[in-house]
């Protein structure tokens, strides 16, 4: 039995909750990772699951296990990761998850400038707007906006996105421009951003000298990926609420008009989230490192 193997198998599987789960975010059969984990149990002659059909629990020794041998881990991995950083050469697979329009507008464009940095790291970007399992699918970090309500999982402030709210010329020339966040409540057209989580339209917040608004416009249009989000204001459909990064270029161009801008409310808060209980390696690392000096260029 490789014991170290068998170690980290087990911590899967409390992770992700099923033998499934942690064979599919290991790329292993679930015939090897429930091998593993009865080899270690056989070794250390205790149970340290209880199987169902549905998912596992953990047993008491389990537990006591659990806590000990991620330590372990932890300690192992920040071994290695001293002497990676000493000699300057972060290596292997970095799974990295994020929305799509930090994607295409903040890590894919300076993307030569990292791998060029790294080139012993090879990435894996995964791209959409909603939420990732970070054990089930396989993932070393995620880059996410807003607060962060999961307290089981580590977040890293890595910075903030001004909002911006604009419309077309054309638009506004037909329609009026709003003077007051009230107008979109009614009398304008609002092209709504559809919450991945709960499909429904996420409110658009104003705020000005110390009052606070949140606006639920009436629903005409509602999408809920980022860049077509984007794409429908360029399109002349109605007032867009987005992040200043997205929209700045075409502000510059003329393409769009900013307005109540009067009515600009707090930052967005990104972080990177990872598990605790997965040791950080020194290619993560330098990547938070990297993805944080690129929100700061942008700020």
């Amino acid at each position: 039995m490789d014991q170290l193997l068998a170690m980290r198998t087990f911590a899967r599987v409390v992770e992700a909750g099923t033998f499934t789960k942690a064979a599919d975010s290991l790329q292993m059969p679930k015939a090897t990772v429930t091998k593993l984990v009865q080899s270690l149990e056989a070794h250390l002659g205790v149970r340290l699951l209880q199987r169902t059909t549905r998912h596992v629990a953990v047993t008491e020794d389990g537990a006591l296990y659990y806590e000990k041998a991620t330590r372990f881990i932890k300690d192992l991995g920040d071994i290695d990761n001293s002497f990676g950083a000493a000699h300057g050469t972060p290596r292997g697979h970095l799974r990295v998850d994020t929305g799509s329009s930090v994607a295409s507008r903040i890590i894919v464009p300076a993307l030569p400038e990292f791998l060029e940095r790294y080139p012993g790291i090879q990435l894996d970007l995964g791209v959409s707007d909603r939420h990732v399992d970070l054990i089930s699918d396989n993932v070393d970090c995620v880059i996410r906006g807003g607060v962060i309500t999961d307290l089981s999982l580590v977040a890293r402030p890595i910075g903030k996105a001004a909002w911006i709210t604009c419309a077309t010329p054309g638009y506004l020339a037909a329609h009026g421009t709003p003077r007051h966040p009230s107008q979109l409540e009614g009398e304008h057209r609002f092209i709504n951003y559809l919450s991945a989580r709960s499909g429904r339209p996420v409110p658009a917040s104003f705020a000005r000298a110390g009052q606070k608004l949140e606006i639920r416009p009436r629903h005409a249009i509602g999408i809920n990926e980022s860049n077509a989000h984007f794409a429908a204001a360029l399109a002349g459909l109605g007032v867009i609420q987005t992040f200043d990064y997205i929209a700045r270029d075409h502000i510059a161009s003329g393409a769009l008009v900013p307005i109540l801008k009067s009515w600009q409310p707090a930052p967005y808060p990104f972080h990177v989230v990872y598990p605790p209980n997965r040791h950080l390696s020194n290619r993560v690392r330098v990547f938070i490192d990297w993805i944080t000096g690129r929100f700061a260029e942008l700020a």
